[in-house]
């Protein structure tokens, strides 16, 4: 049997996330401590005790949401639990990859934290609040929601951003066209079509200014090879190679998030258990969606990981 960490993305910020589990675990404070310490700022105190408009800002939720990964990570080792004993690979959704890779080893806590704090300012900064747009296409298959996009484009940018599971594509682009292909989705039969509560179309090639700020910024970061592969998202498959895994960061701005491929590969590659580390249970609905054989949990709170790592080290 093998097994996967895999952790989330944006759109799981909650008030209060983690902090139970750093009342349990010190080593899960001290994330939440060395998160606030590299940003130069309480964002701890916005987390527990903020108000969710200011958490769901996109420079506030990605560092957020990899500190509160991190700290149930932290408190799975605190269980005895070692990533390399127990998983084969790793895998995040679009922010969640840079949990991944500091859960892995190949990024240090600090440095996660301030690659998400530049990459959500960045992307926050490409396209002007009100002109881009995203939006959840349920009920139709990847190829179809591509053609959809296509003829919703009309010399606009809209393209598939992420391939979530066998019924969720969300689209991306400006603003306009993203409407329009809610539109045709729904005359070629969408179950629903609707636009996202985001502030920037996300993972499209309006994100290029965003694009240009990671590669700058990751140029100045050490990442070393991960304890094991990273399943990354613009490619789909497992990679190890840090120069390559620099690179995959900077596509994956402007790339679509291949989520359902990567449950796919993992499945293909032996892994039959998935553990969600950190906030909400999205990613564990797409999996099943995705494959049914595949056995995936939640790892958020105190009695999760405990859960969690009486499994693992069964």
């Amino acid at each position: 049997m093998s097994r996967a960490l895999v952790f989330p993305g944006q759109g799981a910020q909650t008030i209060g996330m983690g902090q139970e589990l750093a009342q349990a675990y010190p080593a899960a404070r001290a994330v939440f401590d060395e998160v606030d310490d590299a940003l130069g700022e309480k964002l701890s105190t916005l987390i527990w005790e903020g108000e969710q408009d200011q958490l769901t800002l996109t420079q506030n939720a990605q560092p957020a949401l990899m500190a509160t990964s991190l700290a149930a990570m932290r408190a799975l080792e605190a269980e005895g639990v070692v990533l390399a004993d127990v998983a084969s690979h790793v895998a995040g959704h679009s922010l969640g990859e840079y949990s991944a890779l500091a859960a892995a080893g190949a990024l240090s806590i600090a440095d996660a934290a301030r690659l998400l704090r530049i990459r959500g300012e960045a992307m926050q900064k490409a396209v002007p609040v009100g002109v881009g747009a995203m939006a959840a296409l349920l009920g139709l298959d990847f190829e179809t929601v591509r053609e959809v996009a296509a003829e919703a484009a009309m010399g606009e940018v809209c393209q598939a951003a992420n391939d979530n599971d066998p019924g969720q594509v969300v689209v991306s682009g400006h603003k306009d066209a993203v409407e329009r292909a809610v539109e045709i989705a729904k005359e070629r039969g969408a179950r629903r079509a609707m636009l996202l509560p985001v502030s920037a179309p996300f993972h499209c090639v309006l994100m290029e200014p965003a694009a240009g700020a990671m590669a700058e910024a990751l140029d100045h970061v050490e990442i070393s090879e991960p304890v094991v592969p990273l399943v990354a998202n613009v490619v789909a498959k497992a990679v190890s190679d840090p120069t390559t895994i620099r690179s995959l960061l900077v596509d994956q701005v402007m790339g679509s998030v291949r989520w359902r491929e990567s449950v796919l590969f993992m499945a293909q590659a032996g892994v039959t258990e998935m553990w969600e580390v950190g906030a909400g249970k999205a990613l564990s609905g797409m999996v099943r969606r995705i494959d049914k054989t595949i056995a995936c949990q939640a790892v958020g709170t105190s009695e999760e990981v405990k859960a969690a790592a009486a499994s693992m080290l069964a």
